[in-house]
């Protein structure tokens, strides 16, 4: 985009504000992550946002089961769950979705503390639609990613 001016607050180039574009206010969402101050937190960011967070989970087996009951558009996923990773968690959801016929899966996004460099490849080798960082997470990082999934 070099050489093209963009305003503040103007969309970018190929993006839209029409009905296509998701709003947060359309989005369901599970939290699993096993730090209690980062659901708190990632809960509060998302809920002013408006969207919908239906459950937070902090282990594999909490999130197959609350994913299964609330059925979220949206899962993050702690790349390090305590002693199970959330590779593994993404493909646990993933393979429970197929096995119960629930088509499509939900967008699983992968979050971290730690540099998106760190896991670019687990990451892209995963049923994940991509990484966030803790630190960047919010709304609208969100919904640019999945807008660039769809």
């Amino acid at each position: 985009m070099a050489g093209r001016l963009r305003l503040a607050g103007m969309p970018r180039a190929g993006s839209s504000d029409t009905l296509d574009r998701v709003k947060p206010s359309d989005v369901s969402c599970l939290i699993v992550d096993d730090s209690t101050e980062f659901c708190v937190a990632a809960r509060r960011l998302l809920d002013a946002a408006g969207f919908t967070v239906v459950g937070i989970a902090s282990t594999m087996a909490d999130a197959v089961a609350v994913a299964a009951a609330t059925r979220p558009d949206v899962i993050l996923v702690d790349i390090d769950l305590g002693a199970e990773s959330g590779f593994d968690v993404v493909a646990a959801l993933g393979d429970a979705w197929v096995e119960a016929g629930l088509m499509p899966a939900p967008s699983m996004i992968m979050v971290s503390t730690h540099d998106a460099e760190d896991f670019a490849d687990l990451v892209d080798a995963s049923a994940a639609v991509g990484f966030l960082s803790k630190f960047d997470l919010s709304a609208d990082t969100i919904i640019e990613l999945l807008d660039r999934s769809r």
